[in-house]
């Protein structure tokens, strides 16, 4: 018997003898048995032991109950509670989120864990004006390209035919500022596109891209992230409220405690499916210091172009300071 399906049986046992008083109804993009949804079920049964079986979710992976803008709406009518969103779902709720994954801002993870840390309070608050209370940060990873014909430098991309998650203006005005349009198509119509050819470029982490199969219709990756993707853990305010405090304290403790964990888990997975498609056959080409330069500046416009659409100028300069202080700081240890 393995650890999950002992923590299952024993959480069966707790929830018949004490009695299940709060069931949290949570959706999920993320298929069943990946590192997202084992995380959560590690969450669900530590909820339910401390509970005595009084709290608990019931999930949703696998996108059955809709993409995330359907699953806000799900969420504002009663119908889930809960949900593990990208920046696109969060975007809908407190739209300055978004700046987290405006390209080439973010290089890596310790620059992520700085920000996270540094506007923590400001955007959960956010969140909460809007009716959402943050379980955790769950970041998606680092986000690159991938194609059928090498991107050697950033004029390379506009020769492509590149997806674009439909209804997400950061990736559309990131796409705007390499002056290409991109093609808008839904989540689960990507795959599909990419066989026919009426996509042959897109983006997502090297895990995702194992996970979903997109990797097989791509031959190139560019070295070098597009950005470092957000992702949350957010619940329902007005269901939160209807709890105990005793059970709103154990959810939110035990919630950051898992999602630190999730985040943890998906840079090693990230990490080792880099690693994968290099196996798999996948070409890594290599940026010089010219191209970088140029990739930066094109983040610097994009971000630029989302002012007074998801965030303010201020936000946006105080974001940046962040930023280039902790470079800093970095370079002097």
């Amino acid at each position: 018997m393995n650890r999950l399906s002992f923590i299952f049986i024993v959480t069966f046992f707790i929830t018949i003898c004490y009695g299940q008083q709060y069931t949290i109804k949570f959706a999920s993009i993320a298929p069943e048995g990946s590192t997202w949804m084992n995380v959560m079920k590690e969450l669900d049964a530590a909820i339910r032991k401390e509970s005595g079986g009084r709290l608990g979710f019931r999930m949703y992976p696998s996108g059955v109950q809709g993409d995330e803008k359907t699953v806000i709406r799900k969420i504002g009518v009663g119908q889930l509670h809960s949900a593990g969103f990208t920046g696109v779902g969060m975007g809908e709720i407190a739209s300055k989120v978004r700046i987290l994954d405006t390209p080439f801002l973010i290089r890596n993870s310790e620059e992520a864990d700085n920000l996270y840390q540094v506007f923590n309070n400001e955007l959960e608050q956010a969140f909460e004006a809007n009716g959402y209370i943050l379980l955790g940060w769950a970041e998606v990873g680092f986000v690159y390209v991938f194609s059928n014909s090498p991107i050697k430098k950033p004029d390379d991309i506009k020769q492509l035919r590149m997806w674009v998650w439909d209804g997400d203006p950061v990736a559309e005005t990131s796409f705007r500022a390499l002056d290409i349009k991109p093609i808008p198509l839904s989540f689960d119509n990507v795959r599909t596109s990419l066989q026919t050819g009426m996509v042959n470029a897109f983006y997502t982490t090297p895990y995702a891209a194992i996970a979903l199969q997109w990797y097989t219709q791509a031959k190139y990756m560019v070295d070098f992230p597009l950005t470092c993707s957000a992702g949350a853990v957010l619940l329902s305010k007005k269901y939160f409220d209807t709890m105990p405090k005793d059970l709103q304290e154990i959810l939110l403790r035990n919630g950051k405690i898992y999602m630190k964990k999730l985040t943890e888990a998906g840079r090693l997975d990230n990490k080792n499916s880099l690693v994968e498609l290099k196996k798999r056959g996948i070409t890594f080409t290599q940026t010089n210091d010219k191209e970088v330069q140029e990739y930066i500046a094109i983040g610097i416009r994009a971000r630029r172009m989302l002012v007074g659409k998801m965030y303010d100028e201020d936000f946006m300069k105080r974001v940046e300071k962040a930023v280039d202080d902790f470079r800093k700081t970095a370079k002097k240890k």
